[in-house]
């Protein structure tokens, strides 16, 4: 692994410029591309938090990568490439990351971006004493220093061989040192907030001097808030948006052979997880998390939910889509109602076990939560739906506070994250409360060695015991789903749809 990423630093370099090359038009020795030009209007939910270190939802992320830049980014391939930093070296230990930073770009405001707007942004998220969300994932970072004025050093405690995409992490955008006030919106990226209207929307143009070459390919970006996703479709049916992304299967499948429209659709390792608190009653009887899993018909599920579209899951966070580390042979139980009811009479619910179903009413989560319940009554499970508005289900952690609930997890490169943020005993987002002394070694282990053998192992192990046994059910990975109106080119969407790139499309 750690010689790939090595590969990939010098295919990426090459390729960068080659690219380059390609689509210049040299005109007295300057570089001559074509004006940004256009509108692009992109449907989305409303975005609530646009603190980078809190952001978490499509819509928030999707702003950040409009007007901020990551120092690497990750590309549809799950290839690390460059951005802010446009080259980087790893020492031969593996602890010692240096980037040289685009001497050339610049914050909205007109000041140059330098190293210590960088060491700036990864001391703040890594600040344990701020206790933000991002500091365990960068808690492995000895140091952070401005080695030159557009050079960055990190210095780590121990290997991580996922290093590099844990800097391209969607909170990780590089803001300008000093920054407390994020309504300001100063970012060095390819958009320039010109308004925003919290309910509404939020207009952006393009920045004439971005770094980039080539973007943005539109004039005008239109952030359009909808809290329906129904109304978002009519609105890219009507002509009053060009794009729209994260649709829920029905929505998607309704916009088959409409003229105008195209439809785009790509795997991922995105999941809706069915999770059970396991520190208290009932979820901490093991034979209650049995009669969950024997419960589930997941292939049942995918069918009816995804309607064919997403991959069927394993109860692991570790999919088919990671073909290096995918264990097909990790299965959960087969499904058995008649044992579940029995399990549930020997915990002690000879009636049956009633459970409030908390989930936010974006994607196909609620058509989820309709299937389980009707799966689970079979088995004596007594299931009460609450569907919640996404900010009321995430706000102020309710989401890790109840005893049963759907979460929706977006997609990323590597599975590392997962297990890091929300399946390790202290994960800061460990919504099932699950805590293996077992399991955290194993997690430790894949998530520092260099050897790529050792980590398949650990994966492999860790996916067997969270499948018999994990406090968690994954039916399925699902798709990302979207459409776009004809005549737009240049954009791609990406598994995790808030970094797909809105600065490389262009209006007809």
């Amino acid at each position: 692994m750690f010689m790939n990423v090595w590969k990939n630093v010098r295919r990426t370099r090459l390729r960068t410029v080659v690219a380059a090359l390609a689509a210049a038009l040299l005109v007295g020795g300057a570089v001559a591309q074509s004006a940004p030009s256009g509108t692009l209007r992109v449907g989305m939910e409303t975005p609530s938090k646009l603190d980078p270190a809190y952001a978490s939802s499509d819509a928030e992320i999707a702003v950040l990568n409009a007007v901020y830049d990551y120092l690497v980014d990750v590309d549809a391939d799950n290839n690390v490439q460059p951005r802010l930093a446009t080259s980087w070296k790893v020492s031969s230990d593996g602890l010692t990351y240096t980037f040289e930073l685009a001497t050339d770009a610049t914050w909205h405001d007109g000041s140059p971006v330098t190293a210590q707007d960088v060491v700036y942004t990864f001391d703040r998220l890594r600040d344990p004493a701020a206790k933000l969300p991002t500091s365990d994932l960068y808690a492995d970072i000895a140091s952070v220093t401005a080695s030159g004025p557009h050079q960055v050093t990190f210095t780590l405690k121990k290997t991580n061989p996922f290093f590099l995409y844990d800097l391209s992490d969607n909170h990780a955008v590089i803001v300008k040192n000093g920054t407390t006030d994020f309504t300001a919106f100063d970012g060095s990226g390819p958009f320039v907030v010109q308004s925003y209207h919290p309910d509404d929307r939020m207009e952006l143009t393009a920045n004439p001097h971005y770094f980039m070459p080539g973007k943005p390919g539109v004039a005008k970006l239109e952030l359009i808030f909808f809290s329906d996703p129904a109304a978002e479709v009519s609105a890219l049916r009507g002509g009053q948006i060009d794009l729209a992304t994260r649709l829920p299967t029905p929505l998607y499948q309704s916009l088959a052979n409409v003229k105008g429209i195209a439809r785009l659709d790509v795997p991922t390792n995105g999941f809706n997880v069915i999770r059970l608190r396991s520190d208290r009653a009932p979820g901490n009887d093991p034979r209650v998390v049995e009669a969950l899993k024997l419960a589930v018909d997941r292939q049942a599920i995918t069918d009816a939910v995804t309607q064919g579209l997403g991959a069927v899951g394993n109860d692991t966070p570790i999919g088919p889509l990671y073909k290096a580390y995918y264990d097909p042979n990790a299965q959960p139980p087969q499904t058995d109602a008649a044992k579940a009811r029995e399990l549930l009479k020997e915990a002690g619910y000879p009636d049956g076990l009633k459970l409030d179903l908390h989930t936010p009413n974006t994607g196909d989560r609620p058509d989820l939560a309709v299937v389980l319940k009707q799966q689970l009554a079979k088995a004596g499970f007594d299931i009460n739906v609450i569907v919640e508005p996404e900010s009321v289900y995430y706000g102020d952690n309710k989401w890790l506070d109840v005893d049963f609930g759907i979460t929706g997890w977006g997609s990323r490169p590597y599975p590392q994250f997962y297990l890091n943020v929300m399946l390790a005993c202290n994960a800061k987002w460990n919504e099932s409360h699950y805590c293996n002394p077992a399991f955290d070694a194993l997690v430790e282990d894949a998530g520092t060695t260099l050897d790529a053998a050792k980590r398949v192992a650990d994966y492999h192990e860790i996916q067997a015991m969270l499948a018999s046994t994990g406090p968690i059910v994954i039916p399925y990975f699902f798709p990302q789903l979207g459409a776009i109106r004809d005549g737009f080119s240049g954009y791609q969407l990406k598994a995790f749809a808030g970094r797909s790139d809105l600065a490389a499309v262009h209006a007809p």
